[in-house]
This record gives C-alpha cells, sequence and structure tokens, in this order.
C-alpha cells in the first residue's frame, strides 16, 4: 500500500462538552472547526470536503450553515444524520473521500445541542388503548413502548445488562455502578468533561434510579458540545513541515457497521453483533489485536453498556467481561485502560461530536499531550460508538514514527 493511501489525522479539537447557552450549532461547530484547523497549522483553504454531522438539530445542512460563518470555498458539503454514530460517520465520509482521491484534505465536524432535553426516546408513545392497531409502514414493529419492551435508551440498555449477567453471571447491580465510579474518578482529570467530579459508589448507588440497574450517575449526560477533525493522505503529510508529521496521527482502521440479518426478536436491539463485527473488521484493517491497544475508548452511554462492550471488542474472552473489570484492567493505572476521559457518563454525550471526542481523546494520547491523565508510552488505542438503528463505528489510532 502507497503511502498515498495511508489517512493522517492532522488536526483535530473537542469544545468543552456542558452548558452552552450563549452558543447556538453553528457557533459550536464553527468553534470545533477553527480549533481543529489551527492545530492542523492549515486554513480552510486546504480543506477539499467537509462533512458535517447533527442528529437533534431542527436545521438542514450544519456544514453549509458552518461554512458560511468559518469560510466559503465552493467544496462538497456532506450532511450526516446516522443516531450516536454521527460523528464517527462523518469523519469516516471524510476519509474515504481522501482515500478516493477527490482531496488530500478533508474536515469532518459533528455538533449537538442538547443541555436540559432531558432522557431522550427512542420513539413517540402510542395512545393509551386497550388494543393495539398496527398503522403506517413501520405499524408492525413501532412503536413498541409499553407494548412489548421499551424504545427509550435507560430501558434499553438496562435491559442490554441484565441480559448479559443472565447469560454470564457476576453483573450485579454493585459492579455496574463501580464501572460508573471509575469514570466518574477519571472525569477529574478531563477539563473538558461536562462533570468534573469523583462520585462514591454509595452515592451512584443511592442516587435516582433511572431504569435498574442504572441510575442517574450511570447514565451518559446530554449536554452541547462539538469535535472535529482534519484528515489527510500521506503524499501531502510528506510536504508539510515536520512538525505536522510528528503531531500527525495515522488512522490505521476506519469501520462502520450496521445490523447483520439474523433471526431476532422485536424486544430488545442486538447491540453486541454489529458491535463484535465492527471490531473484528477494525483489527484485521489495522493489523493488531486487542492485545496491543494501550487505552480504548468506548461508548458508554450507560454503565451495563460498558461492560458488554468489554466483550463486544474482545478486550477480555467471551462472556469474561465481570473478570476483565474486577481485574483492575479498565482503569487508569491498568493494562488496558477504558475511559480515561470521563467516558459519556462524565464528559456528556452531545450525539453527533461524541464520535468525533472520543477519537479525540485517543488521539491526545496517542501524542502525548493528555496532561495529568497521560498513559504513558500510549502508542495504539481504539475509539467506539455505537447508535441504534443500528450503526457502529469503530476507528483504529496509531501514533506517528516520527
Amino acid at each position: 500500500m502507497s503511502s498515498s493511501d495511508d489517512i493522517w489525522i492532522l488536526g483535530i479539537h473537542m469544545t468543552k462538552f456542558g452548558k452552552h447557552y450563549d452558543q447556538d450549532l453553528v457557533d459550536l461547530g464553527s468553534e470545533a472547526v477553527m480549533g481543529a484547523i489551527a492545530d492542523a497549522g492549515v486554513t480552510m483553504g486546504d480543506i477539499g470536503i467537509i462533512a458535517g454531522g447533527n442528529l437533534m438539530g431542527k436545521g438542514l445542512g450544519i456544514a453549509q450553515q458552518i461554512q458560511k460563518q468559518v469560510g466559503q470555498t465552493g467544496i462538497p458539503a456532506y450532511n450526516v444524520s446516522n443516531a450516536c454514530a454521527t460523528g464517527a460517520t462523518a469523519l469516516r465520509t471524510a476519509i474515504m473521500a481522501v482515500k478516493a482521491g477527490e482531496c488530500d484534505m478533508g474536515l469532518a465536524v459533528g455538533v449537538e445541542k442538547l443541555a436540559g432535553v432531558g432522557l431522550l426516546a427512542g420513539g413517540s408513545r402510542g395512545e393509551d388503548n386497550d388494543e393495539w392497531e398496527r398503522e403506517g409502514r413501520y405499524g408492525a414493529v413501532a412503536p413498541i413502548d409499553g407494548r412489548i419492551g421499551t424504545e427509550i435508551m435507560p430501558g434499553v440498555f438496562a435491559q442490554v445488562g441484565m441480559e448479559y449477567d443472565h447469560k454470564y453471571g457476576g453483573a450485579t447491580f454493585e459492579l455496574f455502578a463501580k464501572i460508573s465510579e471509575k469514570n466518574h474518578g477519571h472525569s477529574t482529570l478531563n477539563p473538558l468533561a461536562a462533570y468534573t467530579k469523583a462520585m462514591s459508589l454509595e452515592q451512584i448507588m443511592g442516587d435516582l434510579m433511572i431504569a435498574y440497574p442504572n441510575t442517574r450517575p450511570m447514565c451518559s449526560a446530554n449536554c452541547d458540545g462539538g469535535a472535529a477533525a482534519v484528515v489527510v493522505n500521506g503524499e501531502k503529510l510528506k510536504t508539510l513541515s515536520l512538525e505536522q508529521q510528528r503531531r500527525a496521527v495515522k488512522v490505521t482502521a476506519s469501520i462502520l457497521t450496521s445490523d447483520p440479518y439474523e433471526e431476532a426478536c422485536q424486544v430488545l436491539p442486538n447491540v453486541n453483533t454489529l458491535t463484535r463485527n465492527a471490531a473484528n473488521q477494525a483489527y484485521e484493517q489495522a493489523g493488531v489485536g486487542p492485545d496491543d491497544l494501550d487505552l480504548v475508548e468506548l461508548h458508554d452511554c450507560f454503565a451495563t453498556a460498558e461492560l458488554v462492550h468489554y466483550d463486544n471488542l474482545m478486550l477480555c474472552e467471551e462472556g469474561g467481561a465481570v473478570d476483565f473489570f474486577e481485574s483492575g484492567a479498565p482503569f487508569r493505572t491498568g493494562d488496558k485502560p477504558v475511559n480515561v476521559s470521563g467516558g459519556l457518563q462524565s464528559k456528556g454525550h452531545p450525539i453527533a461530536a461524541t464520535g468525533i471526542a472520543n477519537i479525540w481523546e485517543v488521539a491526545q494520547h496517542v501524542r502525548g499531550e493528555c496532561g495529568d491523565r497521560q498513559i504513558e508510552g500510549a502508542k495504539v488505542g481504539l475509539a467506539h460508538v455505537i447508535g441504534l438503528g443500528s450503526a457502529c463505528g469503530v476507528h483504529i489510532l496509531e501514533k506517528s514514527g516520527l
């Protein structure tokens, strides 16, 4: 494979996640873009494609709207909406355009405003009738809320966690709370996280129960934020300064999967198979395995989700997620640090920004620029997101050899 086929992250940036009442979607997206191109040491004039991701906003064409604020140059603009994998999908869009030879350099941005929206539901609740009646194209399967299951995310991932415990055992309420305790502890070293407060096990277990076994601190935090990345091919990178080359992070795998065909029920989405498929493809594409990873940022939308994704990403043997956690491996000081950023439970989850923000965290560690929370010697990391519908993005990043 020639260097022109190689893809590198040249610049990347995320805003502070939290409540930004004085900034709208375009403001936050533009802040992320300007930060990314400054980090890359380039300008909008160098960019050959922009892919913009947004899920919950009412406006159309977030990529074009951001361009109007940061610089319109007539380049192709793609708008992406792919559930919680929106940001990762936007980045993959830019990567594919560069790999296809349409341009040497591309830009991806994801942005969301979710502060104050409350718990997100997956569908509208049907009328409270005694007898359910089919209606519309999707009437045979949705809305299911209150009929045969739930589409509301806390309920879905509560079931996901309980299903894992039923199948393998050991996944107790206290263990899920310990996962959350880990992530809230990690957040204290991340100044860009929405919440940077450590919480005790007692506080977490005693907080408001949202959907057993997830209490409020065990759920991802809806908030505002943006993240953006500039990608470049290997040939173009060679023409840039030695400092730009040194800080560039190689994207050795960029994978997006959806649900394969399988016999399944209508009650509970399968969040496991498409993640495991994405991980397998990513490891093969990157030429590495789980044992080669120095850190992982995975989609812990709920504490229960983090546990099952230990297994889905093959960080442990199948069915061994409980033992993996209890070994101390996923702690910042462990053998396989997971969610050193604080994860979605602390860092926050502005949906469309999350995929790129997870990549930002890994990239900063690989660069050696994470300050007090730096994983020493980090050279290879994995970023994972999953959005129900379903979509899973996995990216593997490696340190520059310079």
